[in-house]
């Protein structure tokens, strides 16, 4: 005996399908997406976000070496650090600590200082390599060179250089009659030796992006302007800064992000001295951390400050990217 199915009549609405959860089905739907990012947010929640949120409540308490739970022999010691509030922040903020505003001006002097000359001479190079130039690879590869160099050879290599008895850069002076310069010694100059160094590092990476983007520019927008009889400023102002806008919102960002956060170049060529006159707010978070009695607290203090400014910073740049944007289309 055969079942014959029964078809609804027609017009009749068919028969509704239970509803799914909207989490369930995108997870059935694109499973293989979420597999794929799934060891991504593992490692950023492992060494990313479970660092910044133990930071954050050690800036809310007033843990330092004393009072850490630490081991001494056989003997386990453990934590007696108690939580303190906002304490830390008015501290810092009311400048009771004394250091951080002194610290927050000389930081701001480097990046700006830093990201200019970045910028500025990264898109000189980049515009001069741009053009059908004799040995353009060999010229590119030389000028890149800095950026392959890790961090912490290039300011040894540069210690080498700056050194007061024997430095090529006080040769080179004595050479022309200039008395030699206690590069590293002297306030000033190790402020002027920081940058100089910072800025040899990072111009590269300014010209690749930078590079990148005008090879993006159409070249009919520069005939058309030729034709229109614009003078060569006058094509650099209305169609190579225009076309770059999108490269260079983000290469100064970043720029900015990673000049303020410039860990390597001062630690190791000045040690943030003389006198503590080239610590930034990062390296003097770690020095609070780990020279004297290390001050946990008031490291992760510095280092959630450090985290919300430049938070905040990209916030409003964005936006500031994004109103511009609209300007020029509208």
């Amino acid at each position: 005996m055969t079942t014959t199915a029964v078809r609804p009549p027609a017009g009749a609405a068919p028969e509704a399908v239970p509803p799914r959860g909207r989490l369930r089905d995108r997870m059935s739907r694109h499973w293989y997406a979420w597999a794929m990012v799934a060891p991504v947010v593992l490692v950023l929640a492992v060494l990313v976000f479970y660092p910044l949120a133990q930071g954050v409540y050690l800036s809310l308490t007033n843990a330092n070496e004393m009072n850490s739970a630490r081991t001494i022999g056989v003997n386990e010691i453990e934590a007696t650090y108690e939580f303190v509030g906002l304490a830390n922040y008015v501290d810092v903020l009311s400048g009771v600590e004394g250091a951080f505003y002194s610290r927050l001006v000389w930081t701001l002097v480097w990046t700006v200082t830093c990201v200019v000359l970045h910028y500025s001479l990264g898109l000189g190079l980049a515009l001069l390599l741009n053009r059908a130039l004799k040995g353009r690879s060999v010229y590119r590869m030389l000028l890149i060179l800095p950026w392959a160099v890790p961090p912490f050879v290039a300011a040894f290599a540069w210690r080498l250089m700056l050194n007061t008895e024997g430095g090529v850069l006080n040769a080179l002076l004595g050479a022309v009659g200039i008395d030699s310069v206690d590069w590293l010694g002297d306030p000033t100059a190790a402020k002027i030796a920081v940058i100089l160094v910072n800025v040899w590092l990072g111009v590269p990476f300014m010209m690749v992006a930078l590079l990148g983007g005008l090879q993006t520019v159409p070249r009919e927008l520069y005939e058309a302007a030729e034709m229109d009889g614009a003078t060569p400023w006058q094509r650099f102002r209305a169609v190579t800064l225009p076309g770059l806008r999108p490269v260079s919102g983000t290469v100064i960002l970043l720029g900015t992000i990673w000049t303020f956060n410039q860990f390597a170049v001062i630690a190791l060529l000045t040690g943030g001295g003389p006198g503590g006159a080239t610590n930034i707010l990062v390296t003097e978070a770690y020095e609070r951390a780990f020279q004297g009695i290390r001050d946990y607290a008031g490291a992760a203090t510095y280092g959630a400050l450090i985290a919300s400014m430049l938070v905040v910073f990209a916030f409003f740049y964005r936006r500031w990217l994004d109103r511009q944007s609209s300007e020029v289309l509208s």
